[in-house]
């Protein structure tokens, strides 16, 4: 545990560099032979923390030169946004979300344009969900799946938990409808009406939905677009109020897809423990991973803390509405509430996916979606790079999503309507916040093909944005 520790302590030291502007953008770190002889480190400790740093994307490495900050294409420079610390209260989520919606918009500026063409990894799910149909045994139709879920569905999502460092067993997980439907159990299971939940700013709108129909009140923690929650700013809102559970997404996160160092993890699992916190950990956009698939924050989990919610939603098909929840030490309550908010799952739909998980085909259609999300990230960003003014956009190596920062003087909810009225749905920054807060700021998603129809839509968008200019 001891050399695990040391290179944990630099890999923090070197993030908190990064995040304090100690070294900027582009700059050159201190040399492997410096960092041994100042931090008083091995050369393979010091080795070992900047290749896990550059396998988070946060600095790289240029051959028989040195270790950098990585430095992103001119229009990706860091958001600068940050959520400012208020005091705990209800949540009134806007009507524009609902409109968004409705008009099934928060991933698409065209929601409307369809392609009408079936990736390989989906008609190969569609074959395997249509064999466990018609594999369907006597009178199997009649009976409800038991709480937990398919156990086959189960043992595969296990082992494909165990290839990032995580090794549930599958009595550990439970099937849901979905990742909002896990989020909704785990907050069910260990809050009460009236206490107050920490969350992310910017954060995720679903959980905002949630904590506003449950009657919980919410304080939110500044957010870095690079590196998730502020672990200080979460440590001074511990200190101030009475938090019973903390909902983050290490891996990813939306809006901007931020990435939690190792090192932020464990000192939010040890404040855990401390002020004797639930964890709840949205893993719903892992998955989406560039490269390797980063280790959820659960992995780390030795006090049963962690409660991991996740669904296929991001990584596969939202239209299978199969999701997991591993409940840490409210499972058993999680798999009451989970017969009573949902009773059960369809068995069908759950043995063709897993069938089609055993089979490989979801490992060889992450493979091909990983590939495809980052060449349409790219497309995004040289797209933004044209735009006129002053404009900083997220640069992230997962997710679906960028963030993206304009000047001040842009009020992106009133440029909602008329974004409407030009046939391109927006999802303004405001709606991932509870103050009010984040008004010049967009996220904008790449989940989509970048055919010439979404292309001029996006460079509609400055006209619609700047009126005045």
């Amino acid at each position: 545990m001891e050399s695990e520790y040391l290179y944990q302590r630099l890999e923090r030291w070197l993030v908190d560099g990064i995040e304090q502007q100690r070294w900027a953008l582009g700059d050159r770190l201190p040399s492997i032979r410096t960092l041994c002889r100042e931090q008083q480190l091995s050369r393979a400790t010091v080795q070992h923390a900047l290749q896990r740093l550059e396998a988070q994307g946060l600095v790289e490495s240029r051959p028989k030169v040195g270790y950098f900050v990585a430095l992103p294409p001119k229009s990706e420079a860091q958001p600068a946004s940050r959520a400012l610390i208020s005091a705990p209260r209800l949540v009134t989520v806007s009507d524009v979300l609902q409109d968004i919606m409705r008009r099934s918009g928060a991933f698409d500026l065209l929601p409307g344009l369809h392609t009408g063409e079936l990736s390989p990894g989906i008609m190969s799910l569609n074959r395997a969900i249509g064999r466990s149909l018609r594999r369907q045994r006597g009178e199997d139709y009649q009976y409800y799946d038991e709480p937990a879920g398919d156990l086959s569905l189960r043992e595969q999502l296990a082992l494909h938990n165990a290839r990032r460092g995580w090794h549930p067993g599958p009595d550990q997980l439970c099937i849901t409808s979905g990742c909002q439907h896990a989020l909704f159990l785990a907050l069910l299971a260990c809050c009460d009406k009236g206490d107050v939940v920490a969350v992310e700013s910017p954060g995720f709108y679903g959980v905002l939905q949630l904590l506003e129909q449950l009657g919980l009140r919410v304080v939110e923690v500044p957010t870095s677009i690079l590196t998730g929650m502020d672990v200080d700013a979460l440590e001074e809102v511990l200190k101030r109020w009475k938090i019973r559970a903390c909902v983050l997404s290490p891996s990813f996160a939306t809006p901007g897809g931020a990435l939690m160092p190792d090192a932020a993890k464990l000192r939010i699992l040890a404040l855990a423990d401390q002020y004797d916190l639930a964890v709840i950990e949205d893993d719903i956009y892992a998955d989406t991973a560039h490269g390797a698939t980063p280790d959820p924050l659960k992995a780390l989990d030795t006090q049963s803390r962690v409660i991991l919610c996740s669904s296929f939603s991001k990584s596969l098909s939202r239209d299978i509405r199969l999701g997991w929840i591993s409940g840490a030490r409210w499972h058993a309550r999680i798999l009451q509430l989970k017969l009573v908010t949902q009773l059960a799952t369809s068995r069908y739909l759950q043995r063709g996916v897993a069938e089609f998980m055993s089979d490989g085909g979801f490992a060889a259609h992450l493979r091909r979606q990983r590939s495809l999300l980052r060449e349409r990230r790219d497309c995004l960003l040289s797209a933004l790079r044209k735009w006129p003014g002053e404009v900083r956009v997220s640069c992230p190596n997962g997710g679906l999503t960028v963030w993206v920062e304009l000047a001040a003087t842009v009020d992106a909810m009133a440029a909602y309507t008329e974004a409407l009225a030009n046939g391109i749905v927006i999802t303004p920054g405001p709606l991932f916040s509870v103050t009010g807060q984040f008004t010049n700021c967009l996220r904008i998603s790449y989940e989509h093909p970048w055919n010439a129809a979404r292309l001029n839509a996006l460079k509609s968008l400055p006209a619609i944005l700047y009126p005045e200019g």
